[in-house]
């Protein structure tokens, strides 16, 4: 239905990412290239970071594809205040992240970038996120049950936490699971 005249790659190793894309019904593959740079500069206004991230990572992905590919490559941040919570690099780094985001709102963002040979367009989507006053019980029974240490903000959504303690979502849900899938759907529709 969209981007029919392309192999669409998906260029992540995420579950989340990879349910969320097969749910628009795109014919898909994954490629994973390991160790992509994601650093960026440190001037650089926080609602441009993800999508200098995706644009950097589709770089990579541009020298070693074919003509009929489209590439999907994509970069969430979680951002609160003036502060860029990537992903925790332990325990401890996750349940400060939690005690932070706890009784506030906090932005998740994702830039995406489509790139085929011809033509590469980026964008990206932000949503706002609240939480409840998490106690630090539910913070250490989250953390230590669903270990989220591969999550921007070291949380998923559509997990426990997400289910008890997010009080508000304005944007898109699908978004802070990873990949706005509508807008992504949109692109592919007018690519």
């Amino acid at each position: 239905m969209v981007a029919k005249d392309y192999k669409v790659i998906l260029a992540s190793n995420s579950p989340r990412r990879k349910e969320l894309l097969a749910g628009i019904d795109v014919k898909f593959e994954v490629r994973v290239i390991q160790d992509i740079d994601e650093s960026y500069p440190s001037d650089l206004p926080t609602k441009n970071i993800a999508e200098y991230i995706s644009r950097k990572k589709a770089a990579v992905y541009q020298q070693q594809m074919a003509p009929d590919e489209l590439i999907i490559t994509a970069d969430t941040i979680v951002v609160l205040g003036d502060e860029v919570m990537g992903k925790p690099h332990n325990e401890a780094d996750a349940r400060r992240m939690l005690r932070e985001l706890s009784g506030q709102t906090h932005q998740v963002i994702t830039g995406v970038t489509l790139t085929t040979i011809q033509k590469q367009i980026s964008f990206s989507v932000e949503t706002d996120v609240t939480f409840k006053a998490l106690s630090d019980s539910e913070i250490g029974y989250y953390v230590s049950h669903y270990k989220p240490f591969d999550k921007a903000g070291a949380y998923g959504i559509q997990e426990w936490i997400g289910h008890i303690g997010v009080t508000g979502l304005q944007g898109s849900y699908f978004n802070v699971m990873g990949l706005p899938v509508q807008r992504i759907y949109e692109a592919l529709s007018n690519f």
